[in-house]
């Protein structure tokens, strides 16, 4: 197997590759996503996505060749390209662009995470990995959520994108469709998680890492948790809640 060489940063490919990278909106627009790192591109090719093109480092195709057995377009470019192609502190040695089929509705009935007006990308790439450790195969963005496909929630994810059902720009009225009990968390009102019997399957609600919920989703809510603290801190970071529910629901707690 022979890669083909770019040696020109203004190569088309790699222009697009850029956009993709660095416009958080760019890949809703084209249906594709670049994923960087050997983790991330081994992980979505074991769960069955077929990459578009894999770019390579030259270190790092001198490195792999031996084993490689993808098929598909394979580019090698030298390293300062491959670092203009990333958005992350250490760019990785290799990439790929998937096309990424974002459902066109909510699957009813599946166990569902909403998230709604998350900023942070290491607590959504969390959320992302617990959801899917859990069995909760579905995940929801509302508007104003941080891109689900950008490069710091998918490096976060570890690979958990690639296992789960994503929809983004969701709105509030569209949650009906899922024909679940809504569950939200909330710091000051609601049940003592421990002492609740959780339905399962459920969908889960979380807000924003200061702000919470917005008024829209907590209406929706048929039930309110709290977590008790025994140590009084004022509330819980937002990925570290997520886990204690989500593993409560998953556990039949």
């Amino acid at each position: 197997m022979k890669p083909e060489a770019i040696t020109s940063k203004d190569n088309v490919l790699l222009k697009a590759i850029r956009r993709l990278s660095r416009e958080g909106g760019f890949n809703r627009k084209t249906g594709e996503v670049w994923v960087e790192g050997d983790h991330l591109v081994r992980a979505a090719i074991e769960r069955g996505w077929t990459p578009q093109v894999i770019v390579w480092t030259p270190s790092a195709w001198a490195r792999w060749q031996l084993g490689v057995d993808w098929s598909g377009r394979h580019v090698v470019i030298e390293d300062q390209m491959m670092r203009g192609l990333s958005q992350l502190e250490s760019a990785a040695a290799l990439g790929a662009v998937f096309r990424v089929s974002a459902p066109d509705s909510l699957a009813p009935g599946t166990a569902t995470v909403v998230l709604d007006g998350l900023q942070d990308p290491g607590n959504v790439g969390s959320i992302l990995r617990t959801a899917s450790a859990m069995g909760f195969k579905q995940v929801l963005a509302t508007k104003g959520t941080v891109g689900l496909w950008s490069a710091k929630v998918l490096r976060a994810g570890m690979g958990a994108h690639f296992n789960l059902r994503l929809l983004e720009q969701v709105e509030p009225d569209q949650l009906h469709a899922l024909q679940l009990p809504l569950l939200a968390t909330h710091v000051h009102e609601g049940v003592w998680l421990h002492e609740t019997n959780l339905p399962m399957p459920c969908a889960w609600l979380l807000g924003h890492e200061g702000q919470g919920l917005s008024a829209e989703l907590l209406a929706l809510a048929q039930q309110k948790i709290r977590i008790h603290q025994v140590g009084g801190e004022e509330s819980l970071n937002v990925a570290a809640a997520a886990a204690i529910c989500l593993h409560a629901s998953a556990t039949g707690r």
